[in-house]
């Protein structure tokens, strides 16, 4: 079920989040929309994340299975 959200941007957020959507041949409103759930999404993997490797002993157990470093497609988040 879809809810609505209302926000206040100043005009020139307003004015690149037009660009961009233009660019993607979106209307504004859709592409606030999927930018935002996107956000949310990104936040929500990475509290899980940061919450799976402080349970004690996954952080170890990862490292042994896939190695103490992030490889060379990681991000820094």
């Amino acid at each position: 079920m879809a809810r609505e959200i209302r926000i206040e941007i100043d005009d020139e957020q307003y004015a690149q989040l037009e660009r961009e959507a233009h660019e993607r041949h979106e209307d504004p409103t859709v592409y606030a929309g999927r930018v935002l759930a996107q956000e949310l999404n990104r936040a929500r993997f990475l509290e899980g994340s940061a919450l799976f490797l402080a349970t004690p002993g996954v952080r170890e157990e990862f490292a042994s299975r896939f190695g103490p470093q992030p490889g060379t497609a990681a991000s820094a988040a």
